[in-house]
Formats: structure tokens, C-alpha cells, sequence
């Protein structure tokens, strides 16, 4: 009986196994949720790794940052990053001021550690600016909406909400 009931206990292992795999493959890619946007995860086995590359923080600092028509406006000084540890801010030095470039509106290129930010050179001169003694509170929601405007991009809570809740705003 002892036999039987381990060829019975194998050939039921063996049946799950196979049916949950198939099961497993035959799943949709999960969805992820990163920096606001939704993004298709695939399905990897054991050991397969993650396609991309780690950045690190010194590739970004220093970063030289241009707007439209490749005029240079500085470096990046500093990144600000939010509590659940997104990027929300480069702090980028400007003649002797800071000016914050929210990261939706810069287009990083870390081979050549430049950014390229979508605004005009009229634009970016009314973009607040303050001292490193003076730092504005930058998640005062009233600054961070004038701050996210010029740039013509929206905070990335902001866009989530508007997602999942399927509101779409001119």
C-alpha cells in the first residue's frame, strides 16, 4: 500500500506541476506602475535577468542641461527625490541660481550625461529660481503646479489619478 501511495503522490505532483506551468504561460504579462505610467512586465524564468542598466546618481550629477535649440543652461547641482523614492526634481545650477526641471520634462541621455528639456529660452527666463540659503517648499501644492506648468508637464501623482480615474484634461 505504501507503494501505491507514493506512485499515486509522485503522478499527482508531476500532474500539478504541469498544469500550473502551462497555467503560468498562458497568463497575461503583468502590469507595473512606474513613474505614472503603465508598463508591461514580462514574464521571466529562474535565473533571467533584468534587461537594462543600473544607473547611479554621479551619471546624472554634473549632467550638462540644454532646452530647445540646444542652448545650454546649466549643470545639474542636486536631484530631489520624493518619499516613495521616485525622482521628482533636477536641481539644476543657472548663473549663479537654481532653477528645479522636473524629471517628466527632461529627456536624459546618460552616455552623453546631457538632458534636453522642451522649452523655449523666453519660457525658461519666468521659471522661478531661488539661492541655495532659500529654498522654496517644493510640494507646496500651489509651487509645484506654477513650477510643473512652465514646463508643460503635470506632477506624476496628478497623472496617476488621472488614469486610473480615466480623466483626460486639455
Amino acid at each position: 500500500m505504501s507503494r501505491t501511495r507514493r506512485f499515486v503522490g509522485a503522478a499527482l505532483a508531476c500532474w500539478l506541476a504541469a498544469t500550473g506551468a502551462g497555467i503560468a504561460y498562458g497568463q497575461r504579462p503583468e502590469r507595473e506602475e512606474k513613474r505614472g505610467v503603465r508598463v508591461e512586465v514580462e514574464e521571466r524564468g529562474r535565473g533571467e535577468a533584468r534587461a537594462g542598466k543600473a544607473r547611479r546618481a554621479k551619471s546624472v550629477l554634473g549632467a550638462k542641461v540644454s532646452i530647445r535649440g540646444d542652448l545650454s543652461i546649466g549643470t545639474v547641482d542636486d536631484i530631489i527625490f520624493s518619499d516613495d523614492g521616485y525622482i521628482d526634481y533636477l536641481v539644476v545650477q543657472n548663473e549663479g541660481k537654481l532653477v528645479l526641471v522636473p524629471w517628466e520634462a527632461a529627456k536624459f541621455d546618460f552616455d552623453k550625461r546631457t538632458a534636453m528639456v522642451e522649452i523655449t529660452q523666453e519660457r525658461f527666463r519666468e521659471v522661478p529660481t531661488f539661492t541655495e540659503a532659500q529654498w522654496p517648499n517644493v510640494y507646496e501644492p500651489a509651487y509645484q503646479q506654477k513650477v510643473y506648468t512652465f514646463y508643460g508637464v503635470k506632477p506624476r501623482v496628478e497623472r496617476r489619478i488621472e488614469r486610473r480615474e480615466g480623466i483626460r484634461r486639455p
